[in-house]
């Protein structure tokens, strides 16, 4: 059902392409290439059961954290959809 001048399954359309935004940003993030022994940002020795785990990882535990709490403070969020309970969250 589509509302106004909209066309019928735009709603759903918007939903889908904020999903596909959502995963080529997550596939963008992942490491690629070999592994790192040490941290590139503070030299610490990587375990070998992260290198394992994460292939291609680049930086330890902390520094990823660190990392990711910067991205998720400087992401720009958006409502794409528009509906209320999407707004109070």
């Amino acid at each position: 059902m589509a509302g106004g001048w909209s066309k019928d399954g735009a709603v759903q359309d918007q939903i889908d392409a904020s999903v596909k935004d959502a995963i080529n940003l997550a596939k963008s993030r992942l490491p690629k290439g070999e592994s790192l022994t040490h941290c590139e940002e503070c030299e610490e020795a990587i375990p070998q059961a992260r290198r394992d785990a994460v292939p291609g990882v680049r930086l330890c535990v902390q520094c990823q954290s660190d990392l990711d709490e910067q991205e998720k403070k400087s992401l720009d969020l958006f409502n794409r959809r528009g509906s209320k309970d999407s707004q109070l969250r």
